[in-house]
């Protein structure tokens, strides 16, 4: 498959503005009962640091019109952009695309193109031509859209858009491939911040356990608080953290790293150990 890519459009934020801030919705039933456990979240927490978005809230909820309703609106309101994870499948527990129609007072209405690519990418399997009409209109549920939505196709070799509401909302499916994917390939479509205003972070690894380190970074943390330069420790079982120094300013956060280093008998991680770290924390 190699289907064309939705134009870039205009920056529905206005010209000039970029987003900075974000939440996540993950709407389904699964994540709260246990069944599934939600990756998404976490993957969308490192695209927006990584991007210079600040991740301010994510709401699990469960697959409930009014709660979707209620989330959606409170989000949309206070938030530059937002996503929404789960619920947009053939099968009756799928409301989000109905859900949120009615969030925005919008009807909802069939999506000509994304059928035709939903059709093309199964044209080959055997089953779809033993379907029932009932199943295929199922099926079909999966592009009906709130008419107004935006509906950016994003990637060459999947069928499935990603679909803006109000300029800020962004409607995913719950499957991880498919999340990181389209989240990954919908970059070029976000008015993302610039290069000099994403936030940059050191880590430093100390040996002491957290309550030696306590005062020190209690200090350290009050006196850089004017900087907006944040500080976190992450503790081991056995003694030892690592220190997560995040600032803007990028020679600052490198300065008291060395300070951090010093006064805590520490050593500043390269690039490669801290995200050698990270993908044990993901695992």
């Amino acid at each position: 498959m190699n289907f064309p890519i939705s134009p870039i459009p205009k920056n529905p934020l206005g010209e000039g503005r970029y987003i900075k801030t974000a939440a996540a919705l993950i709407i389904g039933d699964e994540i709260l009962n246990g069944n599934t456990l939600d990756r998404n979240s976490n993957y969308f927490a490192r695209f927006c640091f990584e991007n210079g978005i600040e991740l301010q809230k994510i709401e699990v909820i469960a697959d409930d019109e009014l709660e979707i309703i209620e989330a959606s609106r409170r989000m949309v309101q206070k938030y530059d952009f937002v996503i929404t994870s789960g619920g947009i499948g053939p099968t009756h527990d799928d409301i989000t695309y109905a859900s949120l129609a009615k969030s925005f007072g919008q009807e909802l209405k069939y999506h000509d193109e994304t059928i035709v690519r939903m059709e093309e990418s199964s044209r080959h399997r055997t089953w779809i031509a033993q379907q029932s009409e009932e199943q295929r209109t199922a099926r079909r549920r999966m592009a009906l859209f709130p008419e107004a939505g935006e509906v950016l196709l994003v990637a060459s070799d999947i069928w499935v858009p990603v679909v803006r509401l109000e300029g800020k909302l962004c409607i995913f499916p719950g499957i991880p491939s498919l999340f990181q994917k389209l989240l990954d390939n919908l970059k070029p479509f976000l008015p993302l911040p610039t290069e000099d205003a994403r936030p940059f972070r050191l880590q430093v690894f100390t040996p002491l356990p957290e309550s030696s380190i306590a005062p020190f970074l209690t200090a350290l943390q009050n006196r850089v608080k004017p900087e907006n330069i944040r500080i976190g420790s992450y503790p081991f079982l056995q003694p030892g953290a690592h220190i997560a120094l995040i600032g803007l300013d990028r020679e600052r956060v490198k300065e008291l790293g060395l300070e951090v280093e010093k006064e805590l008998q520490g050593r500043i991680l390269s690039a490669e150990e801290t995200e050698a770290m990270t993908k044990v924390k993901r695992q």
